[in-house]
C-alpha cells in the first residue's frame, strides 16, 4: 500500500516539468566524482571517509537555493546516502519535504563482466530487505543499470529479460523500478544495438498487466524520435535519458531532439562544480547547469 507520501509523489512525476539528478555514484565510481569535484585521493583514508567525503558534495548540491521541485522533479539516491541525514533529516525526508524532490534509490550492486556484449547486474543478495527500508524511508522508486555494448540480440535480451525480473520484484513491493539497460555511447554498433533493444522493451513492456507501470533511463538515441513508442506507452510513465559520458552541452542538445525524453544527468548536471569554488560560484554554476538541463528537458 503506498504512503500519502508515495501517491503525492507519483502526481509530481505524472504532472510536472523537470529532470531527475542522479547523484548515486556508488563504490567503484565514488573517486572518480570526487576527483572531478576536486578532491583527490590524499585527501581521505579508506570508505568512510570517501563516501563522508562525496555525502558533503552530495549535501552541497542538494541544500544549494538552485536545487529544489520547481526545475528538479527528482534524485536518485546510492544506499550509503539514505543511510546519512541531511540537515538533521534522513535524506530522502529532506528531499521530499524540505525540497519538493522525490527520492529514488539505486539498487544494483554492479555489473557481472561482459558476455554476448552486454553486462547484466551481479545478484542482488538483500534487495527485499533494501526496498522495505527505502519504503520506511518514503523512497519512490529505485534505480538499477545493466550495459549493452555490442548488437547482440542475446546480449540485449538477456539484458532486458534481467531487467523486467528484477523490475517485477520492486513493483511488488510498491515502489517504482527506473529499468536501465545503458547503450554504450562508444559502442560500433550503437543505432544497431539501439533498434534490438526498443524491440525488447517493448515485448516485455506488452506483457507487463495493466496495473503497473516501470520508467525506462535509456541513452539518448542515434536517431531523434527514436523511442516514441516507448514514450507513449501505457505502461511507462517517464523515459528518462543518461548523460553516458556526453558533455552536457551535448547531452542537452541530443535531448532537446528527443521530444518526451527527460534528462537524469549525472557527470553532465555536477560538470564544472568543484570543491573550491565560493558559495556564490558553486551556487552559480550550478544554478546555469540546471536550467539548461530543465530547458532541454522542456523543449
Amino acid at each position: 500500500m503506498a504512503s500519502q507520501a508515495q501517491l503525492d509523489m507519483l502526481k509530481k512525476i505524472e504532472s510536472e516539468n523537470g529532470f531527475i539528478a542522479a547523484l548515486d555514484q556508488s563504490g567503484g565510481s565514488t573517486p572518480k566524482a570526487l576527483k572531478l569535484y576536486g578532491v583527490t585521493e590524499d585527501q581521505y583514508s579508506g570508505d568512510e571517509e570517501m563516501f563522508a567525503k562525496v555525502h558533503e558534495m552530495r549535501t552541497r548540491i542538494i541544500t544549494s537555493s538552485a536545487f529544489n521541485g520547481e526545475r528538479v522533479l527528482g534524485a536518485i539516491l546510492f544506499e550509503n546516502t539514505l543511510d546519512r541525514d541531511i540537515e538533521g533529516k534522513a535524506s530522502s525526508h529532506y528531499l521530499w519535504q524540505d525540497k519538493n524532490v522525490v527520492p529514488f534509490l539505486k539498487v544494483d550492486k554492479g555489473l557481472e563482466d561482459e558476455a554476448n556484449g552486454a553486462q547484466l547486474m551481479k545478484p542482488m543478495a538483500g534487495l527485499d530487505d533494501l526496498l522495505d527500508k527505502a519504503n520506511a524511508k518514503d523512497v519512490f522508486g529505485t534505480k538499477m543499470r545493466s550495459v549493452v555494448k555490442m548488437a547482440n540480440a542475446d546480449g540485449v535480451s538477456a539484458v532486458v529479460e534481467q531487467q523486467f525480473v528484477v523490475g517485477k520484484q520492486i513493483l511488488a513491493k510498491g515502489l517504482i523500478p527506473i529499468i536501465e539497460p545503458e547503450v554504450d555511447i562508444n559502442s560500433p554498433e550503437k543505432a544497431a544495438a539501439e533498434s534490438l533493444l526498443k524491440g525488447e522493451l517493448l515485448k516485455q513492456l506488452d506483457a507487463l498487466p495493466d496495473t503497473q507501470a516501470v520508467m525506462l533511463k535509456l541513452t539518448l538515441p542515434e536517431t531523434a524520435g527514436f523511442y516514441d513508442a516507448l514514450i507513449v506507452h501505457p505502461r511507462v510513465l517517464k523515459v528518462v535519458a543518461l548523460s553516458g559520458g556526453y558533455s552536457r552541452e551535448e547531452a542537452n542538445r541530443r535531448l532537446t531532439d528527443n521530444k518526451g525524453m527527460i534528462a537524469s544527468f549525472s557527470r553532465a548536471l555536477s560538470e564544472g562544480l568543484v570543491a573550491q569554488l565560493s558559495d556564490e560560484e558553486f551556487e552559480g554554476t550550478l544554478d546555469s547547469s540546471i536550467e539548461s538541463i530543465y530547458q532541454a528537458s522542456i523543449s
